[in-house]
């Protein structure tokens, strides 16, 4: 996750049933390319062991404050100022009371008072516990401060209850330390992305299609995201989760994306079509499944609304509109071309050919084409780093109209 790679991140474990998940979220940050700081307090050592954490994060935990070692340089202070953000997951009632009160009686609590870094708690405990009044006001007090605040899930609880108080899923741990993390350039934006293949169908289970997988058009609504936007994807069928902080619309047949599409646009700033629309469609679907004979099938297709085309021809003052071309020759020409008949303000053209772009790839190969004729060629980068550098192009050229 190339947000959070280099960065360094404090994870806090305090001392609640869900500290055994603090393994895997240490697991997934380091995989991120963070360096993985931990602090445990000593109720969390009653849960899961600091060697884990070590195994885990490549480094010593911190839980002694009075460590002769550790502390020879202040060492909380240390770890304060080195964090490019703190997570506490799990966060427990009792020290949500003490970050709310200012109370700094151990390694963890101390650090929190010391660190200017962006703050990130999880919440998790008994349901009843969560509710009460007190710690709800603690909550609303660390909010107030710029504290973030990583609801809990609610379903079955480790006491046998069923309500809100399970820890987050840490991919929504993660995600929101990466938006924390990234500057809020697109704040107060209104970002529209298609994403994925459309299926037409020609009778209830078969249909035609692509190999369009969706990750181009999804990394582009989490980098948009990150950076503070209000994003909406329109995304055709895909087995991507929906990303969260993002609005999400599930489609399937090229006109149902068209309608869609329309109605978020008008009142959009970016609009990016990175979805694979399929430009034909059959004529007629049949009501019922389709038998196999000894004779061909024959089956006519008539031509899709070519949604970019339609977003062109509508598109206001100041409204930036971005396409995509996947091409398997003459990338640049075709490319130019469709950017001036669609009224694109940019066009993201990636080859087929090419190892490591096209369909189904967690990597791309662009080129980036705008209105003047400028070609920024990139290499063959992680789509979630194409995403942010077609961002950047978007965010430079609203700067200059």
């Amino acid at each position: 996750m190339e947000r959070l790679r280099g960065k360094t991140l404090l994870v806090g474990v305090t001392g609640g049933i869900a500290a055994y998940k603090a393994a895997e979220l240490v697991r997934l940050l380091s995989r991120s390319g963070a360096g993985v700081q931990v602090v445990m307090t000593r109720a969390a050592q009653q849960f899961i062991t600091p060697l884990t954490l070590q195994a885990l994060s490549g480094r010593p935990v911190l839980t002694d404050l009075f460590d002769l070692g550790l502390e020879s340089e202040i060492g909380h202070i240390q770890a304060a100022r080195s964090a490019h953000a703190v997570i506490v997951a799990p966060a427990t009632a009792n020290v949500l009371a003490k970050m709310a009160a200012g109370i700094a009686d151990d390694y963890l609590t101390t650090v929190l008072l010391a660190t200017e870094a962006p703050v990130i708690v999880c919440p998790a405990m008994n349901t009843k516990m969560y509710a009460h009044a007190a710690t709800q006001d603690n909550l609303n007090v660390l909010k107030r401060r710029g504290v973030i605040v990583v609801e809990p899930q609610t379903g079955s609880l480790a006491c046998g209850e069923e309500g809100p108080g399970r820890l987050a899923d840490l991919s929504l741990i993660v995600e929101t330390a990466c938006q924390a993390l990234t500057p809020q350039t697109l704040r107060g934006k209104r970002v529209v992305v298609s994403a994925g293949p459309t299926w037409e169908p020609f009778d209830p289970v078969r249909f035609v299609t692509n190999p369009s997988s969706g990750k181009m058009g999804f990394a582009l609504a989490r980098e948009a995201s990150r950076r503070g936007a209000d994003v909406h994807l329109v995304t055709g069928p895909t087995a991507l989760a929906d990303p969260p902080f993002v609005t999400t619309y599930r489609v399937t047949t090229a006109r149902e994306m068209e309608h869609v599409m329309k109605g978020l646009a008008e009142d959009a700033h970016v609009v990016i079509m990175a979805a694979a629309v399929s430009d034909y469609r059959p004529e007629e679907t049949a009501p019922q499944k389709l038998k196999k004979k000894d004779t061909d099938l024959v089956i006519r297709l008539v031509r899709n609304p070519d949604i970019l085309a339609g977003l062109g021809a509508e598109k206001q003052p100041g409204r930036i509109l971005v396409g995509f071309a996947a091409e398997t020759e003459q990338l640049l020409q075709n490319a130019s071309e469709k950017l001036r008949k669609k009224n694109l303000d940019l066009i993201v053209a990636n080859d087929l050919t090419q190892p490591g772009a096209g369909f189904r790839c967690d990597t791309n190969v662009v080129k980036i084409l705008d209105r003047a004729g400028g070609v920024e060629e990139l290499p063959c980068l992680s789509k979630e780093e194409t995403a942010c550098r077609i961002l950047d192009r978007i965010e430079a050229l609203a700067l200059s109209t």
